[in-house]
Order: C-alpha cells, then sequence, then structure tokens
C-alpha cells in the first residue's frame, strides 16, 4: 500500500488526464473531475462516472448540472505499491470512466480490456 496525501495524488490524476489522447476528453462536454478519498457508500470503487451517458441523452442543454467523473483515491494507494502501479491504474480509472460518458458499459470494456 502507498501512502501520498491529497494534494499530491489529485496532482498525479491532473498529469494523467493532461496525458489521454485529445479525442477522448475533447468530447467531454459539461463534466467535472473530482477526487475524493473514499465512496460514500463505503463500496471499494476506484471511479465512478456520475451523470447521463451520451447515448441515454434526449434532448441536453442549458441548466444542467455537470456530470461528475469522481476518482477514489484510498482505494488507489490500497490497490498499489509503486507510483508506476498507481499512475497506471490511475488511467485505467480514467479511461473507465469516460468511457462510461460515451456509453461503453462495463461488459464491453472488459471486452477490450479496460475493466
Amino acid at each position: 500500500m502507498m501512502d501520498m496525501d491529497a494534494d499530491a495524488f489529485e496532482a498525479l490524476v491532473v498529469d494523467e488526464l493532461d496525458q489521454l489522447p485529445d479525442e477522448m476528453v475533447d468530447g467531454l462536454d459539461n463534466v467535472i473531475f473530482v477526487v475524493e478519498d473514499r465512496s460514500e457508500d463505503g463500496e471499494d470503487l476506484l471511479g465512478l462516472y456520475d451523470g447521463l451517458a451520451l447515448t441515454e441523452r434526449g434532448r441536453y442543454g442549458m441548466g444542467e448540472l455537470p456530470d461528475r467523473i469522481i476518482v477514489y483515491r484510498e482505494s488507489h494507494l490500497a490497490r498499489c505499491e509503486t507510483e508506476s502501479e498507481l499512475r497506471d491504474e490511475v488511467h485505467t480509472t480514467l479511461v473507465h470512466e469516460i468511457a462510461h460518458f460515451y456509453g461503453i458499459d462495463d461488459e464491453r470494456l472488459h471486452e477490450l480490456g479496460w475493466a
């Protein structure tokens, strides 16, 4: 298990987000990224997409609260022993949750190797 404070972990998440391909992040409209210590419901989640996938939206426009992609610090640190492992896990989590925004479900993510 790694030890990393919240500020350093958030900086790592931002760095990994900046390294994702433009074609993956350019379509993210009205989405914010949030880092939290742990899931509110106590589940051992690495991340969560909280919103309505593009494939499920009818009319979407003015006044909606932003969708959120949440990355959980403590779950990541518990699974990783090195910063390299942590970066890989955060990268996978970001791709996984962004895929949910685009309407890709867990079954398809498993097929693609991202779950």
